[in-house]
């Protein structure tokens, strides 16, 4: 039986972040973002939101190649085609090369529906079991090593589970030795979101004394074979995130060796379907997987908590606390962390109401598509 899709509404939302957020790459103060709205004959509306930033310093995806992806070609192939399960998006968007943010956008949008019109929980839909998830905390890079000790600090006692820190070149091994010197038992882990090279084999060895959990995508963004010779050299596990945007990328991911874990993002392989997919592939084979964070808002945000009640989700995520990024999400309730634990809602859908008046107020522009 087909999907019954009356409308879709794109919504441009822009929301500045409570504090600056600063990787490798750059300083995020400001996000803008569309949230994707998708409704039937009876007003059920299912939602999505696309993770790319203005400008492609993640990927060559941007927030306006967002638009023009989803307006001038993803819509269209929704109208032309019947949709009897949210699986089917994924065929249905394959002739439309890569350009994953953009599809994850509408096809969230879709299983969102097709979970409320079913009167289930999103993670029911997608075959998650879990009632509560562990997350952790990810941490830009700071003025000093004191202000990232002390921001370290707050979330320990506030019940992370895990802690991320970020790093690049100048950055790294002598402030994560600070790091573990206060924090001896604490899960930390590294992310380099791509900063180095091979050259860099010698400093990055050291991290090997440190006792971390992973560290996370240290060599180029589209590197698979540079980094199986990087794991053949080092103890702690490295865990791709960039690399993989889909379930070929990580099958050859796992015959190289490139990796022991793998980090999930829905936008960056292209939607829900095809990141249980990568999950299935990765708990056939024993690689830890864990879902990762694009600074999402409250509908990003629900959408992971529900990937993540899938079981080879055994490493905490990036899904923190609404309150930690925004001082009013769009979403009601928003997400909340108890000791590092997130209860997932079970309503129908993603589990949180919208809040109109808030996305109202973040929108700048909005477009209404028939289906």
């Amino acid at each position: 039986m087909t999907i019954p899709m009356k409308q879709i509404k794109l919504r441009r939302l822009r929301m500045m972040l409570n504090n600056p957020f600063t990787t490798s790459f750059g300083t995020l103060q400001e996000k803008e973002f569309f949230i994707t709205e998708i409704s039937d004959d009876e007003g059920r509306r299912g939602f999505g939101e696309s993770v790319a930033f203005t400008s492609p310093w993640y990927s060559e995806e941007t927030v306006t190649t967002n638009y023009h992806i989803m307006k001038d070609f993803l819509i269209n192939l929704l109208k032309e085609n019947d949709i009897t399960h949210p699986d089917d998006v994924l065929e249905v968007f394959k002739p439309i090369k890569r350009n994953h943010m953009a599809k994850a956008a509408l096809e969230g949008a879709v299983w969102d529906l097709y979970a409320k019109q079913n009167n289930i929980p999103l993670a029911e839909a997608l075959g998650g079991t879990k009632k509560e998830i562990d997350v952790g905390i990810s941490i830009g890079i700071k003025p000093s090593v004191e202000d990232l000790i002390e921001t370290i600090s707050r979330h320990v006692h506030e019940g992370y589970k895990r802690i991320k820190v970020k790093i690049k070149p100048g950055w790294d091994y002598d402030v994560l030795r600070e790091v573990r010197k206060h924090f001896p038992d604490t899960p930390i882990m590294a992310d380099a979101n791509s900063a180095y090279t091979l050259e860099d084999l010698e400093q990055l060895k050291k991290l090997d004394e440190l006792d971390l959990m992973m560290i996370e995508q240290p060599l180029a963004h589209d590197d698979i074979a540079d980094h199986a010779k990087l794991q053949a050299e080092m103890r702690t596990p490295i865990c791709l995130d960039e690399s993989i945007h889909s379930l070929e990328d990580t099958r050859k991911a796992i015959e190289l060796g490139s990796c022991k874990i793998i980090n999930i993002k829905i936008g960056r392989v292209g939607g829900l379907t095809e990141a249980k997919r990568i999950h299935d592939l990765c708990r056939q084979h024993g690689v830890d997987v864990w879902c990762g964070g694009m600074l999402e808002a409250g509908v990003g945000r629900a959408h992971n908590i529900a990937l993540t009640t899938l079981p080879q989700f055994v490493l905490p995520g990036d899904t923190a606390g609404s309150s930690l990024y925004w001082k009013k999400d769009i979403i009601k309730p928003e997400v909340t962390v108890v000791n590092g634990v997130i209860t997932v809602p079970d309503k129908p859908g993603i589990g949180y109401d919208i809040d109109d008046e808030a996305l109202e107020s973040f929108t700048v522009d909005e477009e209404v598509f028939q289906l």
